[in-house]
């Protein structure tokens, strides 16, 4: 009789559990999600109908510049601030190491090179001239320290030995700089070397190099590290290096990025300020002299900090909105941004800017963490200017029954524990 009675218990239990269980299904399905701010699917990319650079701005060399060309740019947005003959083919001396290093940095990004790992020189390598360190053919030197000598003093010698160590060849190098080039849409441009030494047909224009310095700095922020170097030494204090960019030394902000001089191309740079968030390149070529390069760089930069800012508005991550999911072993989920987002703005505009937050319209379970699930758009007078995907901040699954008991058999015990 006890053990029928316990029988009984144990069927009355089960089936309570499962009516339950069938009740919040049901209820589910037809609950309705209330924070729906737009039923439409937006993509991300960036709008540029709407500059907020006047065409008064960037007017042909209205700096009176002596340089052969020039430009200023935006580092985050890649917005263009000044033009003057930007897409002029000219030589590019010793910034086509900008290219050589975005190779060598996306090498050590991709785990085929470590800073640790010691190169060899060739007897080309060593025979190079022009600036070098110097290297001898028995000699070897780490990663870390051939990109010290290269981004500090420009060593041809460095470059030549980094190219061959990770192309087989500075051909093969020098093939996988255009490609790269190609990718990058530096339509301009034709690299014949690794290190800039006048050749004819190595050209390049002041708008492809602005598009290979913002992607090294944007996407290998590390490479400060070496190009703000003003003063070091290599093998053990016998070689003593000293950057050939005198903004770094001289430019409250300067972050980089690159000299080169010969005798046809004249003297270039491309060089890289931050200040308040706001973080500019400025390329300068066929200058008629050194000083005019870093004087009519430093002039686009002052420039640009001058009349812009950047305005953050939300960070990789943060939280934009809490909304409730439907079929879900949960029922409320935080919507984050996909990536950091800033705008360039005019000193002057940051009150004007608007936000809009459109979200996906009855947000139903299964949910994958970084689920795109809705955007910010952000707008200046009514138009937009940036815009950023909000994902979803965790995975959460489909309720169904099996999930369902298992929660209120949790729920359960851990009320009577």
């Amino acid at each position: 009789m006890l053990l029928f009675q316990r029988w009984i218990i144990k069927i009355f239990s089960l089936c309570c559990i499962f009516i339950i269980s069938l009740s919040t299904i049901i209820f589910a399905t037809q609950y309705n999600s209330v924070l729906v701010w737009s039923d439409k699917q937006v993509g991300s990319e960036r709008t540029t109908d709407a500059t907020l650079v006047n065409s008064e701005d960037i007017k042909e060399n209205n700096m009176n510049l002596e340089s052969g060309s020039a430009i200023l740019i935006e580092q985050n947005s890649g917005e263009i601030l000044y033009s003057h003959n930007i897409h002029e083919k000219m030589r590019p001396a010793s910034v086509t190491k900008v290219m050589s290093i975005l190779l060598i940095m996306e090498a050590l990004d991709n785990g085929k090179l470590n800073l640790t790992d010691q190169i060899p020189c060739s007897e080309n390598a060593s025979s190079m001239g022009g600036s070098q360190i110097w290297l001898d053919p028995k000699e070897t030197l780490s990663v870390d320290e051939m990109l010290k000598a290269i981004c500090v003093v420009s060593a041809n010698d460095c470059t030549v030995a980094m190219a061959e160590y990770l192309g087989g060849s500075e051909q093969n190098f020098v093939n996988m700089m255009n490609e790269k080039a190609k990718e990058l849409g530096m339509n301009d441009t034709t690299f014949k070397n690794c290190h800039g030494i006048d050749e004819d047909g190595h050209l390049t224009s002041a708008y492809d190099i602005s598009l290979m310095s913002r992607e090294l700095l944007s996407k290998h922020p590390i490479i400060k590290n070496y190009t703000t170097i003003w003063m070091d030494s290599l093998r053990d204090g016998k070689s003593e290096l000293v950057n050939t960019n005198k903004l770094i030394r001289n430019y409250k902000g300067a972050t980089g990025l690159k000299t080169g001089s010969t005798s046809l191309a004249l003297y270039n740079l491309s060089a890289s300020a931050t200040r308040d968030n706001l973080s500019l390149i400025a390329v300068i070529m066929k200058a008629p002299t050194t000083k005019l390069r870093f004087e009519e760089a430093q002039k686009l930069l002052d420039y640009g900090f001058s009349k812009y800012s950047s305005k953050e508005f939300g960070k990789e991550g943060e939280i934009v909105k809490t909304v409730e999911v439907n079929k879900g072993i949960k029922k409320s989920l935080d919507l984050v941004f996909e990536t950091s987002v800033s705008v360039l703005l005019k000193k002057g505009q940051n009150k004007e800017i608007t936000q809009e937050v459109k979200v996906d319209q009855n947000i139903i379970a299964p949910i994958e963490k970084g689920q795109k699930l809705g955007e910010v758009i952000f707008s200046l007078n009514g138009e937009i200017i940036e815009r950023v995907n909000i994902v979803a901040k965790e995975e959460i699954k489909k309720m169904n029954f099996w999930n369902m008991t298992t929660n209120i058999y949790n729920i359960w015990f851990n009320l009577n524990r």
